[in-house]
């Protein structure tokens, strides 16, 4: 997409958002500016024909994920979602937010006919159709839903995508917490804060002028998940903290981070400008996941490092006689330094026994 365009789809999703300020009365909640920015169709981030997945910033991309960086980061988790397949007596993959189809793709080579269908929940009409195009070979074993089903039998799966729910912010001035929304001066988006009754999910002692998410929309996403998992397991991996760390009274700024041209810009001055032309993201509080889980019924499993949960599927083995190059990707995959320990897994199980394999060493669960 040309640059024009870019700032003509940005011009119309800001003048959306304003028509959408006006009829709430003059505010909105930044988790409603959130997902229009990321969401709104034809216009969103997410939404729009731009490219956002990459390995480098010439190809118009913002960010890589692990499937882009490296193949053998879907063998690895293969390895995983076929003993879990075994365990629930499942042939099913659920892949939420699949981006551009590359974990897909590495999960159905690697899994062959061990997996009777893979079904994908995607609200980007853009995405499907790439990942469409990219997962052809598989004819109609891949589909994709509009919906989660209400009854599941299957192993799910997502890849950072807690990461891009739609998050609400709360302020602390020293004595009252206000919700942080947006509202118009002139023309312009600006910051607004309100009086309310939400709260952070614990008592720390936050430093005056703190600014924390909450993740409601998150939370509600696992646990209609999992009271629909009749019998299955469920993977997520993202950037994230339990809630002790997420919610460290040093994190005076949040973890709000924005994404573009593979630069991250945490408390980016204004997450407000540009938008629909770069991410939104916060990390996850990964506490919050599991009560919630548990709180539907649901078994957590685990939870650890990307780097443990990759090395306990087998990397190391998968990387012998491997060439340079191949092993330069993966040593991004599990350094701490890149995505090793920035990013965590939880494993979640209902209705099945699993002693999951990917958190046999390093399991963290006592930390949430």
């Amino acid at each position: 997409m040309s640059s024009d365009g870019a700032v003509s789809l940005s011009a119309r999703l800001h003048e959306r958002v304003a028509t959408a300020i006006g009829r709430a009365g003059g505010w909105l909640p930044f988790d409603r500016v959130m997902a229009m920015a990321l969401y709104e169709p034809g216009l969103g981030y997410y939404a729009r024909g731009s490219r956002q997945f990459g390995a480098l910033p010439s190809s118009g991309s913002d960010f890589i994920t692990a499937p882009e960086l490296s193949p053998l980061f879907g063998q690895a988790l293969a390895r995983q979602i076929l003993q879990a397949l075994d365990a629930a007596e499942a042939d099913e993959i659920i892949e939420f937010g699949a981006g551009s189809g590359a974990l897909a793709l590495q999960l159905l080579q690697a899994l062959g006919g061990r997996v009777r269908r893979y079904s994908i929940v995607d609200l980007s009409g853009t995405l499907r159709e790439r990942q469409a195009e990219r997962l052809a070979a598989f004819g109609d074993r891949v589909r994709w839903l509009d919906a989660l089903p209400d009854d599941l039998h299957a192993v799910v799966v997502g890849n950072e995508v807690l990461d891009a729910m739609p998050v609400q912010l709360l302020h602390w001035d020293g004595s009252a917490w206000f919700e942080r929304g947006v509202e118009l001066d002139s023309d312009a988006l600006r910051w607004a804060d309100r009086a309310t009754a939400l709260r952070p999910p614990c008592d720390a002692p936050f430093v005056p002028g703190t600014t924390v998410e909450i993740h409601p929309q998150a939370q509600a996403f696992i646990r209609t998940l999992v009271e629909r998992l009749r019998r299955g397991a469920a993977f997520f991996i993202d950037y994230g903290f339990p809630e002790a760390e997420y919610y460290h009274p040093q994190r005076t700024g949040g973890t709000l981070i924005c994404h573009r041209a593979h630069r991250a810009e945490f408390g980016d001055d204004d997450p407000l400008a540009d938008l629909g032309e770069k991410d939104i993201s916060t990390h996850v509080d990964f506490t919050g996941i599991a009560l919630a889980a548990q709180d539907a019924g649901a078994e957590v499993l685990g939870y650890t490092s990307q780097a443990r949960f990759l090395m306990n599927c087998g990397l190391l083995e998968l990387l012998r006689g491997a060439d340079p190059r191949t092993l330069a990707a993966a040593q991004k995959l599990i350094a701490e330094h890149e995505m090793g320990e920035l990013f965590k897994v939880i494993g979640l199980a209902r209705g099945v026994s699993l002693d999951a394999l990917g958190f046999s060493a390093g399991d963290r669960s006592h930390r949430l």
